[in-house]
């Protein structure tokens, strides 16, 4: 009995901190943020003016792990509830309901304040990037660069 227990707790902890990590886990989304495979990359280089900043939210991460974390915790937790058949049925929905809400825990905890800057490029045309705020105070008449590459466009100063 006394072992049981402790493999529950165990479990739990694990599951816990498996959900805690998730923060650390979500990728940089800035101006400033290359992954690896972007170094040593050439990159497209317009300029342009800033024409508007606004402030937006970007979704955090949807990954299986916040799920399967959830989903252990939930099913431990409804496993000590009732005997027999009963516990079955709580393990299954603790399970479910355990997945349902870390799926959304990860998402919460990785969600981000980002920027929509729109530049009105030198050649005349406009874009609007969206990407996280790291804090580059974009204000509209200044002069910005525009990186492009592959399909990843960011604002720079």
């Amino acid at each position: 009995m006394v072992n049981l227990k402790l493999t529950r707790l165990r479990a739990t902890a694990g599951a816990l901190a498996a959900l805690l990590i998730l923060g650390g886990c979500a990728q940089g989304l800035g101006g400033g943020t290359y992954s690896r495979t972007e170094a040593r990359r050439a990159m497209t280089v317009q300029f342009g003016t800033v024409e508007s900043v606004r402030g937006v939210q970007l979704e955090g991460t949807k990954s299986p792990v916040g799920t399967v974390a959830g989903a252990a915790v939930g099913g431990i937790a409804g496993s000590t509830i009732g005997g027999g058949r009963g516990q079955a049925v709580a393990t299954v929905i603790g399970a479910v309901a355990g997945g349902v809400a870390g799926a959304a825990v990860e998402e919460g905890v990785t969600r981000t304040q980002g920027v929509e800057v729109t530049v009105r490029l030198d050649n005349g045309q406009f874009l609007a990037v969206v990407q996280a705020d790291e804090g580059e105070g974009f204000r509209p008449g200044e002069r910005v660069r525009v990186l492009r590459d592959a399909g990843t466009t960011r604002v720079t100063r």
